[in-house]
């Protein structure tokens, strides 16, 4: 006897509705919907029924800053650029406690869950700003939802380490205390070159992966990709890096891209974009023509290095907008980005599903024997997901729900 039965499931690449019978964590069959109840032996503790909805993995968030979400309401926004967003942000960090990061990290981690989100990596902040406050606050979230979703956590030096030598010790501290991997923002540094370096140096000396916040603006020179990718291969870490933002190659003549793309694949490096971010803050001294200022993941895609996409920040100077959603985002993205084929839209669901659980160690196979975390959609594939905007319905992670919302339906009566 099955523990739940999601019946009247609609999966990819099956013709016919199923009945995807669980087991305590896992996923025990998955039978056509014919080949139900045989016998009353088989009949399952609980059922759910999706009622012909896709079902998938769920959503994994690549790239999210959960510490210093929600904190629209202390910061200005004049200008609306970058060194605006890291100023205002860097004020309002001076008065965070470990309590109110808990507690804002919260609210956007039950918006994650409730939008379809299974998996997430969230940077956290460790500099003399917020010492180990926010890092211990992620932590305690980090255990309050892991039934629901599991949290990754990026020990980050947002404003360098070339000239914060205290920052470099509490990476430390927070690396030997659980965070699961580094990351640096070299273009917030003095020295980038050196700045990628002591990244690496933390890396190897904990045995952790890397992401950076990487090239973000429109000038086409000066990238860093060719030192991270130097530095990459040079310490064998190919497949372990992933990098955010990396604008400049959206301002980049094509041939200029492709060699840029060349040596990201070669490297193995994972690049995940951020729409939401990376067109507010973009273009902000163009008073026509304003640039999208946002890469292509598709192209990139399509030249063979694995992209995502991420919401980066919620309700504050970075983004002053946001729910968690990660449909959302892709549907921005996708039309942004001027997609039409099916194709097309089929891979911007696999860079919220696929390809950033592949970047985040995570299995998205519903297959007999996985664990069962799954996700029912209001729509039927995941083309239609990412055209519609759909939403999702109920969650659930290794057997147990996690979350429902109930279908909007008219009233006619």
């Amino acid at each position: 006897m099955s523990d739940l039965l999601i019946k009247n499931a609609r999966l990819a690449n099956r013709e016919n509705l199923v009945n995807i019978s669980i087991n305590g964590s896992h996923i025990e069959s998955i039978n056509n919907i014919s080949e139900a109840f045989k016998n009353n032996d088989n009949e399952p503790t609980a059922i759910f029924d999706a009622k012909g909805n896709f079902v998938c993995s769920g959503f994994f968030e690549s790239h999210i800053h959960l510490d210093k979400a929600c904190i629209l309401n202390r910061c200005t926004i004049e200008q609306g650029d970058l060194d605006e967003a890291v100023e205002e942000t860097s004020k309002a960090k001076a008065e965070f406690t470990q309590a109110d990061v808990f507690e804002r990290a919260s609210k956007v981690i039950e918006m994650a869950i409730k939008k379809g989100t299974v998996g997430l990596r969230s940077f956290v902040e460790t500099d003399s700003k917020t010492e180990m406050r926010a890092f211990n606050a992620i932590k305690k979230a980090r255990d309050k939802y892991a039934f629901a979703i599991d949290i990754e956590i990026c020990a980050f030096a947002q404003s360098g380490l070339t000239n914060a030598p205290h920052t470099y010790e509490l990476l430390k501290l927070a690396l030997s205390q659980g965070a699961d991997l580094v990351g640096g923002c070299p273009y917030k540094d003095d020295n980038p070159d050196k700045h990628i370096e002591m990244v690496f140096d933390l890396a190897e000396q904990f045995d952790v992966d890397v992401d950076f916040h990487l090239d973000f603006d429109l000038d086409q020179k000066n990238s860093s990709i060719p030192k991270l990718v130097e530095e990459t291969i040079k310490r064998h870490y190919q497949g372990r890096v992933s990098i955010g933002h990396v604008t400049k190659l959206s301002a980049m003549e094509k041939d200029k891209r492709t060699e840029m793309a060349a040596l990201l694949k070669r490297a193995d490096i994972t690049l995940t974009v951020l729409p939401a971010t990376d067109m507010f803050l973009n273009g902000r001294d163009y008073d026509s023509l304003i640039p999208r200022g946002m890469v292509n993941a598709n192209e990139l895609l399509e030249m063979g290095i694995n992209t995502t996409l991420s919401s980066n920040n919620i309700l504050n100077a970075f983004t002053p907008y946001g729910d968690a959603s990660l449909v959302r985002m892709a549907n921005m993205y996708a039309n942004v980005a001027q997609l039409a084929k099916d194709k097309q839209i089929a891979d911007v669901f696999n860079m919220i599903t696929k390809n950033a659980a592949q970047l985040l160690s995570k299995q998205t196979e519903i297959v007999v024997g996985a664990p069962a975390t799954l996700v029912i959609l209001e729509a039927k594939d995941a083309v239609e997901t990412i055209r519609t905007n759909a939403q999702a319905l109920a969650g659930f992670k290794n057997g147990k729900q996690t979350f429902c919302n109930d279908a909007a339906r008219i009233c006619f009566e």
